[in-house]
């Protein structure tokens, strides 16, 4: 396996020991990334949107008569990633936690690629966003890690946007927070923009409740099928977890948060609602019967409804 570079400008970039580094040594990525972070966020309409969450990744082209935009925020330390291949308009983006860097990073690139077979031009373009000053440098190590990660591909890759950590960090009131939190990229451009979401579906819950107890970065949507695509998944009955519930604000924050100053208002609420999903489903077993996935369709009014 020969590792090919990641290139930005076309020159290959070095390996750097610091997001403060990276952004000395090519100071166009400084610019773009204040460019980006000046935007104001654009609310995405749900009939066209594929939301992705914590620890998920999704995929299609140009051709998908169901999807116009993936998204996904509420990233604090997490990144957001998004690779396109600028031949077939095939995109990935994924949410990224530092689970597996490692392991994750060639899921998204094979997703790229796989759907890009017959394309002969164009390369690779590569948008990292988020993560921010964090004080237990969480963002930091993630930005260090994803970026190894992606010059260890065996593909050359063009890092276009990198709007990460230092440049993506904002004190408001004395404390270090993001700017962007959440983005989108149109597939059938390749628009890579700030963005807000009304609506995370489907299967929310479902989805929250399986990356909470722990679960690997997965694939959630079938774009041959054009098919939201929720595979079984397990978990174990943890009864000691209604503890939270009856936790206020502060205490949930403080120990169940990357980032506790750092998160979205709706933070608390969506971890307390997954608690009690899990509550509710002690075992994953009911939610998958026959052991089939979950699928769901894009239906006429443009809502996911299960297949």
């Amino acid at each position: 396996m020969t590792e090919m570079p990641l290139l930005t400008q076309s020159k290959r970039t070095e390996r750097v020991n610091s997001t403060a580094e990276l952004f000395s040594k090519y100071p166009h990525l400084k610019e773009s990334a204040k460019q980006f972070v000046s935007r104001s966020p654009e609310a995405v309409d749900t009939k066209q949107l594929l939301y992705v969450q914590q620890r998920e990744f999704a995929a299609t082209t140009p051709a998908d008569n169901s999807v116009s935009v993936l998204g996904s925020d509420d990233a604090t330390t997490c990144h957001l990633v998004v690779l396109r291949h600028t031949g077939s308009g095939a995109t990935c983006l994924a949410h990224c936690d530092g689970s597996s860097t490692c392991t994750e990073v060639p899921l998204i690139v094979s997703a790229v690629t796989s759907r890009s077979a017959p394309a002969k031009e164009g390369r690779l373009e590569l948008h990292l966003v988020g993560g921010f000053d964090d004080d237990r440098r969480t963002s930091h190590s993630l930005s260090l890690s994803i970026l190894a990660a992606f010059q260890k591909q065996t593909e050359e890759i063009h890092l276009e946007t990198c709007c990460i950590t230092d440049m993506n960090d904002v004190i408001k009131d004395g404390i270090h927070r993001p700017v962007v939190y959440g983005i989108g990229v149109n597939v059938k451009t390749g628009h890579v923009f700030p963005a807000s979401f009304t609506h995370r579906g489907p299967a929310e819950e479902l989805r929250s409740a399986r990356s909470f107890s722990g679960g690997q970065m997965v694939e959630v949507y079938d774009s041959s099928r054009e098919l939201v695509k929720i595979e079984p998944c397990r978990w174990t009955p943890n009864n000691d977890m209604a503890f939270w519930l009856s936790q206020d604000d502060e205490t949930i924050l403080q120990y169940l948060s990357t980032s506790p100053h750092a998160e979205p208002p709706h933070f608390v609420h969506h971890i307390k609602s997954t608690i009690q999903f899990l509550l509710d489903h002690p075992s994953a077993d009911g939610l998958f019967p026959g052991g089939q996935p979950q699928l769901y369709r894009r239906a006429e009014d443009g809502r996911w409804k299960r297949a």
